[in-house]
């Protein structure tokens, strides 16, 4: 009767010891297993050009700086890029309004008053922008913005460059296929429009 006890109790003790490392093993793979898959979840692959890129997703405060510094580039690019056609000229404005309020739409409107535009048009003048630098004030909310940018007007004869400055704040709207940096420019102003130098072309 006492060994037919021992063995009772050694195959319980026994018994138990499996049904705990079972429950211990599923716990472990249950972890495992959703761990994985959050991990699979913040992971986006890209096809580009026949290749596979892996792309991570990120919380946006990771990415506000450059973000922004790309919102007021794409922004100066559109609304200060300019050919002597009148439908790319209404085409890149409105795209640029789209990422600006009613300050943009007013020096808009004023350019376009003062026959700026029609000027373009009339003496077939190109106009582009290359973006030197753009400082982002992050520690206020909107965040402050200055720009730091050189014009080329291009005419028949001549190419004059001009420096360009301007500054206003980001504000945070929702993403959206016209604006996809979730920005909007407000209260935007040129501090400084001024010709650097002129050349003539051969």
């Amino acid at each position: 009767m006492k060994n037919i006890d021992t063995a009772f109790r050694h195959v319980r003790g026994f018994t138990m010891l499996v049904i705990i490392g079972c429950i211990l093993i599923s716990c472990f793979s249950l972890y495992k297993s959703f761990s994985l898959v959050s991990q699979m979840q913040n992971k986006v692959y890209i096809l580009a050009n026949g290749k596979a890129l892996e792309a991570y997703a990120s919380d946006r405060k990771d990415n506000i700086p450059v973000e922004a510094r790309d919102h007021v580039k794409t922004f100066h690019k559109l609304f200060f890029t300019l050919d002597p056609d009148d439908k790319v000229i209404k085409s890149n404005v409105t795209k640029a309004l789209y990422l600006a309020d009613d300050s943009a739409k007013r020096v808009y409107d004023d350019l376009k008053e003062n026959g700026y535009y029609s000027g373009i048009i009339s003496g077939n003048v190109s106009q582009t922008i290359q973006i030197d630098s753009v400082t982002i004030d992050l520690n206020n909310y909107p965040y402050g913005f200055r720009c730091y940018a050189t014009q080329n007007i291009i005419r028949t004869t001549s190419i004059a460059h001009r420096n360009l400055i301007t500054e206003g704040n980001l504000r945070n709207v929702s993403r959206s296929d016209n604006n996809p940096h979730g920005f909007l420019i407000e209260r935007w102003n040129t501090i400084e429009n001024r010709d650097i130098s002129t050349e003539n072309r051969k």
